[in-house]
């Protein structure tokens, strides 16, 4: 059973905003959606939130720094076939993601379903 991956909206918007200063953000996160469309789950499990979620490290093409100044996306495996992007960020304009944020990023998606 092929997996779907929802972009959720907040997600949609930071990728819109990266893509105007990295234009090859778009193409990173069309490999990585095929990569979780394929049951692939890359990244690191992410502990403390109660949830399947994960953060991968993702190239940044357009400034050339690779993966540890590339970006970083945090998704949310729902159900074995069901898979939400959170949030995406580039890792030389900010450090990391809050906690926070992600959480309530989460109650909406639990809000939505």
């Amino acid at each position: 059973m092929p997996t779907t991956v929802n972009l959720i909206h907040k997600f949609r918007r930071r990728l819109k905003r990266l893509k105007r200063k990295y234009p090859g953000v778009t193409q990173e996160v069309s490999k990585l959606v095929t990569d979780l469309e394929n049951n692939h789950r890359p990244g690191d499990k992410l502990s403390g939130f109660g949830f399947d979620l994960y953060k991968v490290r993702l190239p940044n093409p357009s400034a050339q720094r690779g993966k540890s100044g590339g970006f970083r996306v945090v998704y949310y495996v729902q159900f074995a076939d069901l898979i939400h992007l959170v949030t995406i960020y580039s890792k030389t304009d900010e450090s990391d993601v809050s906690a926070y944020a992600v959480q309530a990023v989460l109650a909406e998606i639990e809000d939505i379903d």
